[in-house]
């Protein structure tokens, strides 16, 4: 049951006349449905109520009727609804099963509705109610909780990195490579997803052979490393800065110069661009992904690649965090080809790609696991369509889901993270 106190605390979301980008969009949408290609939802099952309209209509629905003159007066005729608990029940699945938060429906909206702002809010309501999807919140808690999404014990984190400094020193036959661990003073805080340490290592140890050419000066902290905030896909803005501020503060106590964001869509735009927000303080340090920070080395000859390394045909899978609401769709571009001999896009790409259907938290979410998968199935018709071997992109979330669509939809196919292609092709200098 939803008591009066939860609805309160909701709909006061919906009541901030202090923000012109809510009350705009709030009143903009004009139905058109221009919006409906543009969502993998709706592509997939064909129902209405996956438009991306129908879910602006379920914020603007509760807005009128709580927040307007005509809608407290004539709720049935500017058609309005309840907040009560079917109501709830609507709204966790639209705004958390039925949406990745990719942007795709607001680039091809006739009038420039943001839509995903919207979303947001809306998963910002139901965060209020404390009615989240259970395992997302879980994802969330844990990295409250622990430092980390994964819960890894630091001990275990530690023995990692040491065993993959032992066999980078192996591969590189070089006793002076490092993956140095809470030292200071240091140019650079690199940060990670935390499923590399647990599944994916070898991505760390692509990106320290990168660091090692590159002779940079470089950190990991043990304790806040976790690039990722699910706090933000929760709509949690309280647990968002906790975990923003772990990165801010943890920057500081190692003196870094610089935060290097892991690649992974949603955390790059989590500590870059909202955390400010959420820490009301804009950072005095320089804040980038390592697809940006690639792209410098390779600008400044700090790292020499040989393409005739890497021979497979390769596309890329743009990463909706990094491209559409990331602006990196050139460099992302620059450092693959810069890395690869054969590279080939996706149809469409760029802005105007497909959500690979793992971002929003869905990944985290077990619920819609299956709903997930069929959304999926535009990516892999994309892929199957390219007739490439390599499918690269700089997110572990796109990782994760590309590779359980490679497994159901057997497309045989490598996927591999941008760090990992630009090791390949590494031309080390031994001397």
């Amino acid at each position: 049951m939803i008591t009066q106190e939860q609805k309160e605390k909701a709909l006061a979301i919906l009541a901030d006349r202090a923000d012109p980008k809510l009350q705009t969009h709030l009143n903009s949408c004009v139905r058109c449905g221009l919006c409906a290609d543009s969502c993998i939802y709706y592509k997939a099952y064909g129902e209405a109520q996956y438009i991306p309209a129908a879910k602006v209509n379920m914020i603007t629905s509760l807005y009128r009727r709580y927040h307007t003159t005509e809608g407290k007066l004539l709720p049935g005729l500017v058609g309005t609804r309840k907040l009560n608990e079917e109501t709830a029940q609507k709204m966790v699945d639209l705004f958390f099963g039925s949406c990745t938060l990719c942007g795709r429906c607001a680039k091809h909206c006739s009038i420039g509705v943001d839509i995903p702002f919207l979303v947001g809010k809306g998963r910002e309501m139901l965060a209020a109610m404390e009615i989240i999807p259970k395992s997302l919140q879980a994802t969330a808690d844990m990295a409250i909780q622990t430092g980390n999404n994964m819960g890894i014990p630091v001990d275990e984190f530690r023995d990692t990195i040491q065993w993959m400094e032992e066999e980078l020193q192996e591969e590189l036959g070089d006793a002076e490579a490092q993956i140095p661990l809470d030292e200071t003073n240091k140019q650079i805080l690199y940060t990670l997803n935390p499923r590399e340490p647990k599944f994916f290592p070898l991505s760390i140890a692509a990106m320290a052979k990168i660091f090692h050419a590159a002779k940079e000066s470089w950190t990991i902290s043990s304790n806040y490393y976790d690039v990722t905030n699910y706090g933000f896909f929760c709509g949690n803005n309280a647990q968002a800065s906790v975990m923003a501020r772990n990165l801010y503060e943890e920057t500081y106590r190692l003196q870094a110069k610089r935060l290097v964001l892991g690649e992974c869509g949603h955390g790059t735009r989590a500590i870059r661009w909202e955390g400010p927000n959420w820490l009301k303080t804009t950072y005095d340090f320089d804040a980038l992904s390592a697809l940006e920070l690639i792209g410098e080395y390779i600008r400044q000859g700090r790292i020499h690649l040989d393409k005739s390394l890497n021979q497979k045909v390769c596309t890329l899978h743009d990463p909706c965090n990094l491209v559409r609401n990331g602006g990196l769709l050139k460099e992302m571009r620059f450092v693959v080809r810069s890395a690869v001999t054969h590279f080939t896009e996706m149809t469409p790409c760029g802005t105007d790609n497909f959500c690979c259907g793992g971002g929003g938290g869905n990944l985290a979410m077990s619920e819609y696991n299956e709903r997930r998968l069929k959304i999926g199935k535009i990516k892999a018709d994309q892929i199957r369509q390219t007739g490439v071997k390599v499918v690269i992109t700089p997110c572990h979330n796109c990782v994760d889901q590309l590779t359980q669509l490679n497994h159901t939809y057997k497309l045989g196919v490598e996927i591999k993270t941008v760090a990992e292609i630009v090791a390949d092709a590494l031309i080390i200098n031994k001397e």
